[in-house]
């Protein structure tokens, strides 16, 4: 037998005396995906914090939402009495939850009071969204204008007793900024604020 084909055989020999080796087995699944099958700790379209309102009337308080601040409705458990003990809606791209009130009614929670609790919302044509706001029945706490800080600014007050203040930055003069800075100031000296009337009007 050559060389060669002694050499040839001799591998052939080892190959089959060596173990085999066998294909590692495949995840059934890779973290990402395993991951991914989890149940979200925040559900979808929340963020940190987000406003829960209490009120007295559930049904209307939702109808006044949508007419005065564009509100989407997105869902709404009630009681057999029609009563809302859960809602969400979407202003914007934020979410606001109520419900009726049960049991005691909530400190402050009265259209004549209002809550010591102000709602923010930015607008991109805050002026439109004054006057739906105001046609819808909201009563204005602080008139809307220009402010020191670079935004026109004003404050309201809902029907079931809620503060809400709405605002979209502007450009101003520093002239403007300055002189209205100094107008803010001084009633603060006096211990008064450009938002305090001593009634509601609509």
């Amino acid at each position: 037998m050559a060389v060669n084909e002694k050499h040839i055989q001799f591998q052939h020999e080892r190959a089959r005396q060596m173990p085999r080796r066998t294909a590692p087995r495949r995840k059934k699944s890779s973290t990402k995906k395993r991951t991914a099958r989890k149940l979200a700790q925040i559900p979808a379209g929340f963020r940190t914090v987000t406003p829960y309102l209490a009120v007295n009337g559930g049904k209307e308080a939702l109808e006044f939402y949508k007419k005065a601040f564009g509100a989407k409705e997105l869902n709404r458990q009630t009681t057999p009495d029609g009563k809302v003990v859960h809602a969400r809606m979407k202003i914007g791209d934020s979410i606001v939850m109520l419900s009726d009130q049960f049991g005691a009614p909530a400190s402050g929670a009265a259209p004549a009071a209002g809550s010591i609790v102000t709602l923010h919302v930015y607008s991109k044509d805050v002026d439109k969204l004054w006057q739906q706001a105001t046609a819808a029945g909201a009563k204005i706490l602080m008139p809307i204008d220009n402010q020191f800080w670079g935004e026109r600014y004003g404050q309201l007050v809902d029907p079931f007793g809620h503060r809400w203040s709405v605002a979209m930055q502007v450009k101003m003069s520093k002239e403007e900024r300055d002189a209205k800075e100094k107008a803010a100031m001084a009633m603060f000296a006096q211990d008064q604020h450009a938002g305090q009337q001593s009634t509601l009007t609509a």
